[in-house]
């Protein structure tokens, strides 16, 4: 493993938790939870207090919807909220999906935002009060404060990207008109020692090349530190010699350190050897008993029960699709046949279609849990579809939302919402080289454990799959060495054709299913096909959202003995 740098002000960042605050449990290399997550930040603080330095906590947004402990409750998030708020973090922004949903966004104002007080930074984000109807701002715009032990005077802000899908009791503005009021001009004036720009944003997307040159523009030598996520990537970024950027990951794997970045795979093997501590020394009394409080939540949702048995495992990214061990060609090829009927029209030709982005996790061999469930597709989405559709416009669709160009730009839909997000940052195939023969020095330690680099032994420690990231600033950032993944991209979406005529002829007309989320797609690659369809053409097709459909299969289909 390599050590953790410090410099005079330090960072601490999450984003893209997605409610995994239990952390993995398939996973050993990722299965700290949100408790220990806590005691690492409580002694690393202690440690920058000896050093004299400091240390903040960002988090980028999107704390919600992707794991049970979120979505199995009723109302969502009814454990989770009190459990994100034990930990002190000193910067914190929206993500996309506290917005998707006007219960959920009604959530993040009447409970994140007070949570944490002033540290909560909405710059380009409004709530509409729901007994007023006035438009007024999530959180602060902006905040400058003084560090505990440098006395490091920080300008911070926390942006959103320019995104469009939020429910209507919010308004995102965007990032080029919000960076011309006058608030934020005053802002970017004021005598600050460092700018940190924390969001729910790409670090090389235009929202921060945008902020960065209004910066830039006013104070052209000022140290800047933007925050990113949305991505689910590892990454960094340099903008000049003062100007960086680090985005942490995804779903609790990745706890991010800055000024000199590293990505710290969560678990409590990594945290006990960054800390020096061990077992029975690094655990604080808080910790604990945040770790305890998820333990009770997951057992009264019953999260560990289990529908059946995967019987092996099923990639979102690590094989090429389509492929035996692809999921989505299980979903294609096994689950959707058998979940697409209506019972008026169970004999009627149809094509169903889901885009890529609806699944969002891996399946391992061994239970499928409700928490599974919710980790694969946390989403309410269900099935629509338009009956008689003539098949030759029908055949078309998946081409058009595959291959994109200007049918959907003009009509301002963006394909990249169809798609898993690391394909916003990962536009081609990347194929695991051979790991180089070098010699890392073991460390004594649990079977299969990870490996530090600076013990002093010189064999070879046999290495785990993991996070092998290069960004702008090379490829020495992950705290662990581990042996690469494959990562193929996929389409942004599958379909799959069900009861077609046994003989070579076509059917003339077919139903056309599709999740709710891509209606808008559908309808606008329907018209480039010479097919006139309108909103009131669309029907309900399954009353049961894609996620419960497809427990259902599992349950019928996969046995429960493991």
């Amino acid at each position: 493993m390599r050590a953790l740098p410090w410099g005079q002000l330090n960072f601490l960042q999450t984003t893209d938790t997605h409610g995994w605050h239990a952390g993995h449990l398939q996973e050993p290399q990722y299965s700290a939870d949100w408790g220990d997550y806590i005691s690492f930040a409580e002694q690393m603080k202690k440690q920058a207090d000896d050093k004299g330095v400091d240390i903040l906590l960002i988090d980028t947004g999107d704390r919600i919807e992707g794991n049970g402990l979120y979505d199995a409750s009723t109302p969502k998030g009814q454990f989770t909220y009190d459990i994100f708020k034990e930990q002190d973090i000193d910067i914190l922004s929206t993500g996309n999906h506290e917005l998707y949903q006007a219960d959920a966004a009604a959530r993040e104002y009447d409970l994140t935002v007070p949570n944490f007080k002033g540290n909560y930074i909405a710059s380009n984000l409004d709530y509409i009060n729901p007994k007023t109807g006035e438009q007024i701002p999530m959180a602060r715009r902006y905040r400058t404060f003084t560090t505990k032990n440098q006395g490091i005077k920080v300008v911070a802000f926390g942006f959103l990207f320019d995104f469009k899908g939020n429910a209507n009791n919010t308004v995102v503005q965007e990032v080029e008109k919000t960076i011309k009021e006058e608030w934020f001009q005053q802002a970017i004036r004021e005598d600050a020692d460092i700018f940190v720009v924390v969001g729910h944003v790409t670090l090389k997307g235009p929202e921060y090349n945008a902020i960065y040159k209004a910066i830039r523009t006013q104070n052209w030598d000022t140290p800047v530190q933007f925050f990113g996520g949305h991505s689910h990537i590892r990454d960094f970024a340099k903008y000049d010699s003062k100007a960086f950027g680090l985005q942490s990951g995804r779903y609790m794997e990745t706890i991010g350190m800055s000024f000199k970045r590293r990505y710290i795979d969560n678990n409590l093997f990594g945290y006990h050897f960054h800390t020096g501590l061990n077992e029975s020394t690094f655990p604080t009394e808080h910790g604990k008993n945040v770790s305890a409080t998820i333990q009770k939540a997951r057992k009264s949702l019953n999260l560990d029960h289990s529908y059946g048995c995967a019987p092996k495992d099923l990639w979102l990214s690590r094989v090429p699709y389509p492929s035996p061990d692809s999921l989505f060609t299980w979903l294609g090829n096994e689950v959707m046949p058998e979940i697409l009927v209506h019972p008026e029209r169970k004999n009627v030709p149809r094509i169903g279609m889901t885009n890529t982005g609806a699944m969002r996790f891996d399946i391992f061999k061994g239970p499928f849990t409700i928490d599974t469930t919710y980790i694969i597709s946390p989403f309410v989405s269900k099935f629509l579809y338009i009956q008689d559709v003539p098949f030759a416009a029908a055949e078309k669709v998946l081409k058009l939302l595959n291959s994109g160009g200007p049918v959907f730009s003009t009509s301002g839909l963006d394909l990249n919402h169809l798609s898993p997000p690391e394909h916003i940052s990962i536009h081609t195939d990347i194929l695991a080289p051979a790991l180089p023969e070098f010699d890392i020095p073991s460390h004594s330690g649990p079977a299969g454990a990870q490996s530090p680099l600076l013990s002093t032994s010189t064999a070879k420690p046999d290495l785990i799959p993991g996070y092998t990231t290069t960004d702008d600033a090379g490829s020495d950032g992950d705290d662990t060495i581990h042996t690469p993944i494959n990562f193929y991209r996929v389409p942004n979406c599958i379909e799959a054709r069900i009861d077609f005529p046994t003989t070579s002829a076509d059917p003339e007309t077919v139903d056309l299913v599709f999740v709710d989320f891509i209606k808008p797609w559908v309808l606008v690659a329907l018209r480039f096909s010479g097919e006139e369809y309108e909103e009131g053409d669309v029907r309900a097709y399954r009353n049961e959202t894609l996620t419960e459909l497809m427990a259902g299969w599992i349950g019928r289909n996969w046995g429960r003995d493991c």
